[in-house]
C-alpha cells in the first residue's frame, strides 16, 4: 500500500481539478462563441464536440482504472483520470485560441 498522501499531494490534485475545469471552460465558450458566429471555427465543430467524449472519457476510465489495480491512493487515482481529459481540454482550447474571432467586415 503506498504512503498517506501529503498535503502537498492533495493540493496537485486539486489544482488539476482546478485547471482543467478552466481549459473546458474556454473551450466551452469559443464554441459558443462559434455557434453564435462570433469566434472562426470550422463547420464541422459541432460533430467534433459530440465525437471526442466518448473515446476521451474511455481513455480516462482506462487510466483511473490502472491506477486502482496497481493501488495506488485515490488522489493519485484521480490524478491519472483527470490526465487524458486535461491534455484534450488544453489542446482544444489552443486550436480554438489559434482561430480567432470572426470579423464581419
Amino acid at each position: 500500500m503506498p504512503p498517506h498522501a501529503t498535503p502537498l499531494d492533495l493540493y496537485r490534485t486539486t489544482l488539476a481539478y482546478w485547471s482543467l475545469m478552466a481549459e473546458a471552460q474556454a473551450v466551452i465558450g469559443y464554441r459558443m462563441l462559434g455557434m453564435a458566429g462570433l469566434w472562426a471555427v470550422t463547420g464541422s465543430e459541432t460533430d467534433r464536440m459530440l465525437a471526442e467524449k466518448a473515446p476521451a472519457f474511455a481513455e480516462a476510465m482506462r487510466h483511473g482504472g490502472r491506477a486502482m489495480i496497481e493501488g495506488r491512493r485515490p488522489d493519485q487515482i484521480a490524478l491519472a483520470a483527470m490526465q487524458p481529459l486535461g491534455r484534450k481540454a488544453a489542446a482544444n482550447r489552443r486550436r480554438l485560441a489559434r482561430r480567432g474571432p470572426k470579423l464581419g467586415f
